[in-house]
């Protein structure tokens, strides 16, 4: 397999971000790149640079969010642009108005970029095609969500340095899950072998056509991999008849210390998108310190840390993009 290359320089013409597919393994690399340099100012004593001074962006955020949301505004605050933040609870959206209404009158303030999560698969695709200003997925229904998919590469990267050739299992519900999905797409399109483990009813046959190898065992899943990502147990779904208990699940797919010395490899490393369910699917000694002797760390704050920088790699790039079409 071909290891990745970093370009030092490369010509952003996208105005949106809607999905990792749209990417090209180059396009993913300097995104990697880029937030390296990002990841960087957030040592200096002055976290700020002026990229984006006299930008505006909005963040559209129909979903809860804690994470995405923050890590999206302390982005845009640290490259100096002017924010605008949008709650479903006290707008319009409450006496029936639309996405596209919404977004439209946000865009008419002069917003550049407009940062949305919606309960919707899709959403973000179509708000592109209704307004000027730049998109960012932050998450759409079960389709994608492109930026954490990118940070989870980014973190894997600095702990492993490539990602070409590593084995990556992916672990928990991966039918409702955008971040699988998005996962999958950037690590197949650079290079890594990727194992999705779950039940049977929370895994889908036709996964197997993205060109993954699928498990129904977890012990299986920590022998042969790498890195390990784990997915947040969706606990509402539990009434779809998915799975019998959270204790059941915990028993057969939860990782705890046991475990990890039974069955994983040294040197794995332990990723999870956040939020965790304490004691569900990571057990607390190892979601806070994984296993130090055998060399497995569980990197859920650095994904977190590694976030702002990928984020502020992306809107760096779609402010550019935009600007080169002369908008604003």
């Amino acid at each position: 397999m071909t290891e990745i290359v970093f370009k030092k320089e490369i010509q952003w013409k996208k105005k949106h971000l809607l999905s990792i597919e749209d990417l090209s393994a180059k396009e993913l690399s300097y995104i990697l790149e880029l937030a390296k340099a990002f990841k960087e100012i957030s040592t200096r004593p002055v976290k700020k640079v002026p990229a984006l001074r006299g930008k505006t962006i909005a963040f559209l955020f129909f979903e809860p969010s804690t994470r995405t949301r923050i890590s999206f505004e302390l982005a845009a605050k640290r490259l100096s642009a002017d924010t605008v933040s949008f709650s479903v609870s006290t707008s319009s959206v409450q006496k029936g108005e639309n996405l596209k209404d919404t977004a439209r009158n946000i865009e008419a303030m002069n917003v550049d970029i407009i940062v949305l999560r919606h309960s919707a698969s899709g959403a973000a695709e179509y708000l592109s095609g209704v307004v000027s200003a730049g998109v960012v997925n932050a998450g759409d229904g079960m389709h994608a969500h492109p930026t954490q998919a990118l940070l989870d590469v980014f973190t894997i990267l600095e702990y492993k340095k490539k990602i070409a050739g590593l084995k990556v299992a992916i672990v928990g519900d991966i039918n409702h899950s955008r971040v699988a999905r998005s996962n999958i797409q950037a690590l197949k399109k650079l290079g890594a072998q990727v194992t999705l483990c779950a039940p049977p009813t929370m895994i889908s046959p036709y996964f197997k056509e993205l060109g993954v190898e699928i498990s129904c065992d977890i012990k299986e899943a920590l022998k042969n991999s790498d890195v390990v990502n784990v997915l947040r147990i969706q606990k509402e779904r539990i009434d779809e008849n998915i799975m019998p208990s959270i204790a059941e699940y915990r028993e057969y797919f939860g990782i705890n210390r046991e475990k990890l010395v039974n069955f994983a490899k040294p040197g794995l490393l332990i990723l999870h998108p956040g939020p965790v369910n304490r004691g569900v699917e990571l057990s607390p000694d190892v979601l806070d310190k994984g296993l130090i002797e055998k060399n497995i760390y569980s990197v859920v704050l650095n994904q977190v840390t590694n976030g702002l920088a990928i984020r502020m790699a992306i809107l760096y790039l779609i402010a550019g993009a935009l600007g080169q079409r002369g908008k604003k």
